[in-house]
């Protein structure tokens, strides 16, 4: 296994403020009025589609995706980040986890060099990944595509590079043409249109100002140069994506500032600027609705903004407001919530993320999360990112690829919308697990345990001389939410050495198992996994109530 590099990523968000103006701003106070949709349903059946503000699938039912960003397919390595971890940590673990924390959507970040004939994908450990070596970029991304489909996931591909050489104002440079961009846009298009686990293009990331104005040289929204106006770029990408999938999702990011030269506000030049003339890069929509998308297919446009905290940047205006966090609802009214209050076109928030190192940043996603919204009437998002080794932000996980950064999932973790679909193979135990001497699966209790509404099963997933990893799995019978308890007997001589998307108490037996914070119940006729790592013999199993 080759060292893989720290990804810092490169296209992070700095955009230029405002100067003295910066300290001080309004904004006219929209309240926030999301209309009601039928009932959420999951992911959905088949492709997607809009309606309105909202996200529907082939029936009509709404689609909420909660998901999250997993990067590596537009850095040097040419494929996801995390193939490197042990065996505690391969692919399919790592996409189970996702799908048993409640992420059901993963946005795919790439560029057209990993899909080059002859790009290689690196940094592959053969013992944990063995599937994996030797194939290509887009085979291993069918591999994930594949499995994604089977857990009932959805996924969407994101241009979010010209090549790996890193983020760039435009959508195109001297030496990767838009034409190019196209093309490669096409082919993926082609490759996965018999396959709606694949639901739509985010046709490029985070196009940016560059420069001051009036000699600004990045992208701008309805200016009308084609040159840098991204709102008429992305119609011919978007266009030319539906003449190849006429079923995808086109996904388009707003710009950072709303100045026609592509640059930002000249604070020198003693003319009074707007002090909401720009957002964070891909986040300001402002001029969307007076100068929307168009595309040659009803029904498919997504609009798609990125917001951080003060761990990305600290200089944006409104974190040093006297009312933060409660102006923060009326900036993102500005930039790209009207969209969705106007029922104009729905909006999804394809990155936001936070260290959270900073205490105001748990008040700044607190809010955020809350302003997005719960069950049908929530915006769709996908959160940055599954990896910790992005810089400014880390990840869900931790190094090991394995923890869960439990603060991020306090906060995130009430607003997700679990996929529907067959349930985790082996959610993956922490780092501190022995190798694995081959699998080992226990029979599941027969019949389950339970009280007609709460049924349990014990199944053991992989074992060793010492210890053993297990999954334990709760359904509920009933009609209404289960909040559900199992207290678990280990036979004698077994201790818990770890414990992983649930709550243990296990300083005596029975030990007392609860759901986690993130997820308190279990919906009727869904089913819920845990799982943990014993000490001990795997044999005989433990007794189970629910």
């Amino acid at each position: 296994m080759s060292t893989p590099r720290t990804l810092v990523p490169a296209h992070r968000r700095l955009t230029a403020l405002l100067g003295a103006c910066a300290a001080f701003f309004a904004v006219s106070v929209v309240a926030v009025v999301l209309h009601t949709p039928q009932a959420a349903a999951s992911t959905g059946t088949g492709y997607l589609h809009t309606s309105g503000s909202k996200i529907v699938d082939s029936t009509g039912a709404v689609v909420r995706l909660t998901g999250l960003n997993w990067f590596g397919m537009e850095t040097d390595n040419h494929t996801f980040h995390g193939l490197w971890a042990g065996r505690n940590a391969t692919w399919k673990m790592q996409m189970d986890h996702m799908a048993a924390l409640g992420f059901n959507t993963i946005r795919v970040p790439f560029t057209g060099d990993s899909l080059r004939a002859g790009a290689q994908a690196t940094s592959i450990n053969s013992d944990s990944n063995p599937d994996l070596v030797g194939l290509s970029p887009l085979q291993i991304l069918d591999k994930v595509v594949d499995y994604a489909g089977q857990k009932g996931m959805r996924i969407f591909l994101d241009r979010h590079r010209p090549s790996t050489a890193g983020q760039t104002a435009l959508w195109y440079t001297s030496s990767v043409s838009e034409a190019s961009e196209i093309a490669d846009w096409q082919m993926l298009a082609q490759r996965y249109a018999n396959n709606p686990t694949v639901i739509g293009a985010d046709l490029f990331n985070e196009p940016h100002a560059e420069g001051t104005d009036p000699q600004g040289t990045g992208a701008c929204w309805g200016c009308g140069d084609t040159t840098k106006d991204w709102r008429l770029a992305a119609q011919r990408i978007g266009n030319a994506v539906l003449q190849a999938n006429p079923n995808w999702l086109i996904i388009v990011e707003g710009v950072s500032c709303n100045l026609a030269s592509g640059g930002t506000p000249n604070t020198f030049d003693n003319i009074p600027d707007d002090p909401l003339a720009c957002d964070w890069w891909g986040g300001n929509l402002s001029q969307a609705a007076t100068a929307p998308v168009q595309l040659s297919v009803a029904n498919r446009l997504v609009y798609s903004a990125h917001d951080y905290g003060i761990s990305v940047f600290d200089r944006q205006p409104w974190f040093n407001d006297p009312n933060f966090p409660n102006n923060l609802p009326d900036v993102w009214n500005h930039f790209w919530g009207y969209l969705v209050q106007q029922n104009i076109a729905p909006v999804l928030i394809g990155e936001f993320g936070s260290t959270l190192a900073n205490p105001l940043d748990t008040e700044w996603m607190t809010k955020l999360m809350s302003y997005m919204g719960t069950g049908s009437n929530g915006m769709s998002f996908t959160y940055w990112s599954w990896n910790p080794d992005s810089g400014d932000t880390g990840g869900i996980v931790q190094d090991d690829w394995v923890t869960v950064n439990q603060n991020k999932m306090d906060i995130v973790g009430p607003y997700l919308n679990p996929p529907v679909g067959a349930p985790p193979s082996n959610n993956p135990p922490p780092s501190s697990r022995p190798p694995s001497t081959g699998p080992s699966s226990g029979p599941p209790s027969s019949p389950p345990p339970g009280n007609g509404s709460c049924n349990v099963t014990y199944a053991v997933t992989n074992s060793w001389p010492g210890g053993f990893t297990s999954n334990v799995t709760v359904t509920n019978g009933g009609t209404a939410a289960l909040a559900w308890t199992v207290r678990l007997t280990p036979p004698s001589g077994v201790t818990l050495a770890n414990g992983w998307s649930a709550t243990f108490a296990a300083t005596s037996s029975p030990w007392v198992i609860t759901p986690p914070s993130w997820q308190p119940t279990v919906a009727p006729g869904q089913s819920y996994t845990f799982g943990f790592q014993g000490n001990g013999s795997s044999t005989p199993a433990p007794s189970l109530t629910c």
